[in-house]
């Protein structure tokens, strides 16, 4: 059989051979790092034989794939530590997430603590020592049925009816036995650094009316360093979380009786955020967009059209009754069916496209409650939306175009370190998508060939792409090392479609344009909310709340601190004064706290001379200047 690797290269394998021992035919080293293997669209374990041509890759820690097998393999050792200590646990389901893993257990009468945690760890180092196989078995449905109600687990009999016979495996290692398609370490020698983290309530299959289950998360390494280092970065973290942060800055709230995940911006938060606006507003008007406002409800036909009621209606908040008989109104979850409707308004002609709708639209989804996390995770969040309508042979151009300004955007707010993803259908699941082969074709094509062209660093992963496009996701890393999704890309063919979107084209017939969506910022909401965990709260000066303070020595000096107010608001720095009654140095202190990029102290020489003697944050003095020095100096740095 032959095996095509990720640059290109086709090697001849004996029809049987495992990713293993395809590893070892690379480099002993290699074989050493491997976690798992990519086979065409697929992570299989590194043992299962390989039958047929296919295209390859081999997965190791460095790869998000390898990170999956990894933790999807500690979930498995986890829940093997938890039947030991308290038997009789049933489980449920125990996946890889981002960071570590989680399992969600009935205990039964028994109760899992904090405390517990420690002997869970124990437990888990222990058996990991006895480097126990993960081994693959298929079986019937009968079997799987027969075998879990006589373990008397109901969750997994649940899961096992949703299922089809001939495509049931379990995973075995140690005294451990979980319904599961894999895929999974070779054994738990893998597994070298172990830590569990957290106890918290989830419902079975997130239904708030099914049983409320324990779940227990941790994560795990192949290197106690890298264990260390987490540690050491997870407390950096608290000090940095947007929500301490958010609250300690005055930059946004969240009320309960206004209600879960939906943040209100307090007036340090919306200088922030307008200024973000202004600056992505003024890119767009450079490379001609147009500025569109919608409502923020629309009728539920609406979103039936655009094939978003069928995806997620069950995530949305639900449908608003009116007086009028069989009238349904739903809040917004998405920008584009509106747009759509503002494009169908009038006649286009070829001549008219691209056209460039952008809009900073508030959407409302309900995420449950279990999941919501300040700023980044909300129920209600302002997309910077754009919906670019083109012609095919426009698409690439606009596609790069597009890119363009997503790279601009982060290098100006310093994220360095950034890379793409390009996100396709899953060819062996496509029910789950709208549209046709042809249509999902092009589109891959033209985001690929993009890709190619901007040279960036990308990784394809397939099944990641929105149910009616593929598309090309931003992940930048914060000051910490973490990934986050920011910025995408998306080409569509199916809504044009679905909408029955015309332009007349130069041969004087209708045709369909193409849909591009794009959101830079993602949201504004999770933006923000990882712009303050980024820099700590210590903003550029640019979107700094407050650039300036004034601190008059004592009360005498406050009406010259009034006159530099003015000069500087007369200026657009933004300003303030403290002139409460505390001594200078809990005044300087206080400012430093409150992250004032730049500290002005006046006193008696400095009012005889019209001078302000300057501190910056983090630098401390900088010396006595004049005040319209000081004026040119930051009104250059902020140009």
């Amino acid at each position: 059989m032959n095996i095509t690797f990720p640059d290109g290269s086709v090697k001849e394998f004996d029809k049987g051979t495992s990713g293993l021992e395809i590893a070892k035919s690379i480099s002993h080293r290699l074989a050493k790092e491997a976690l798992g293997i990519k086979v065409n669209y697929d992570i299989w374990d590194l043992h299962r034989p390989i039958h047929e041509d296919s295209f390859i890759s081999i997965l190791t820690w460095e790869d998000k794939g390898g990170k999956m097998v990894f933790w999807h393999s500690s979930a498995h050792l986890m829940a093997e530590a938890i039947e030991a200590v308290f038997p009789g646990t049933k489980f449920g389901i125990g996946p890889p997430i981002d960071n570590g893993f989680y399992y969600d257990i009935d205990t039964g009468e028994q109760e899992i603590t904090q405390a517990d945690l420690i002997q869970l760890e124990n437990k888990m180092r222990e058996l990991l020592a006895e480097k126990s196989q993960y081994i693959r078995e298929d079986i019937s449905k009968k079997e799987a049925v027969a075998y879990f109600t006589e373990k008397n687990d109901e969750y997994k009999q649940e899961l096992i009816e949703e299922l089809d016979d001939g495509e049931i495996t379990l995973y075995k290692h140690g005294n451990f036995v979980d319904l599961c398609k894999g895929p999974h370490l070779p054994n738990t020698s893998y597994i070298k650094a172990v830590k569990l983290f957290a106890i918290a309530g989830a419902y079975w299959r997130g239904d708030e009316k099914r049983k409320q289950l324990t779940r227990i998360y941790g994560i795990t390494f192949p290197k106690q360093k890298l264990l260390d280092e987490y540690l050491l970065m997870l407390e950096e973290a608290k000090k940095r979380d947007h929500r301490k942060l958010g609250r300690e800055l005055e930059i946004f709230m969240i009320s309960d009786k206004v209600g879960s995940g939906l943040p209100i911006w307090l007036p340090n938060g919306v200088i922030i955020r307008e200024k973000l606006i202004e600056y992505l507003k003024k890119e767009q008007k450079q490379r001609g967009y147009v500025q569109v406002i919608a409502p923020i409800i629309g009728k539920k036909e609406l979103y039936i059209t655009s094939g978003h009621y069928e995806k997620y209606g069950s995530d949305s908040f639900q449908p608003i009754k009116t007086p009028s008989e069989g009238e349904e109104y739903m809040l917004k979850p998405m920008n584009c069916p509106h747009h759509c409707e503002i494009y169908k308004n009038k006649p286009h002609s070829y001549r008219e496209l691209p056209l460039k709708m952008a809009e900073f639209g508030t959407v409302y989804r309900y995420e449950q409650s279990g999941e919501l996390n300040g700023l980044v995770r909300a129920r209600g969040f302002t997309q910077d939306d754009a919906h670019i309508f083109c012609t095919p042979d426009q698409l690439k151009e606009e596609f790069l175009d597009v890119v363009d300004i997503i790279e601009i955007l982060f290098r100006k707010l310093g994220f360095e370190e950034f890379s793409a993803q390009i996100s396709l259908r899953d060819p062996n699941n496509k029910e789950k998508y709208i549209g046709t082969d042809e249509a999902w074709e092009k589109s891959e094509l033209a985001i690929i060939e993009a890709v190619a062209e901007k040279e960036l660093n990308a990784v394809t992963e397939i099944g990641e792409a929105a149910f009616y496009g593929p598309k090309l996701d931003f992940m930048v890393k914060d000051a910490l090392g973490r990934q986050w999704q920011l910025g995408t890309v998306q080409v569509d063919y199916n809504l044009p479609e679905r909408f029955d979107l015309t332009y007349i084209g130069e041969d004087n017939q209708k045709h369909r344009p193409v849909m591009i969506h794009r959101a830079p910022f993602g949201s504004m909401e999770r933006f923000i909310g990882l712009l303050i965990e980024h820099s700590g709260g210590d903003f550029p000066l640019w979107l700094a709340p407050r650039q300036v303070i004034i601190l008059p020595i004592s009360d005498k000096y406050i009406n010259y601190a009034k006159k530099i107010w003015k000069s500087l608001d007369n200026n657009e720095i933004r300003t303030s004064i403290d002139d409460s009654n505390e001594k200078i140095g809990r005044k300087i202190r206080d400012a430093e706290l409150g992250k004032v990029p730049y500290m002005l102290i006046v006193g008696e020489k400095e009012e005889a001379e019209g001078s302000v003697s300057v501190r910056k944050r983090k630098s401390g003095d900088l010396g006595q200047v004049k005040l319209d020095e000081f004026i040119n100096s930051i009104s250059k740095e902020l140009n």
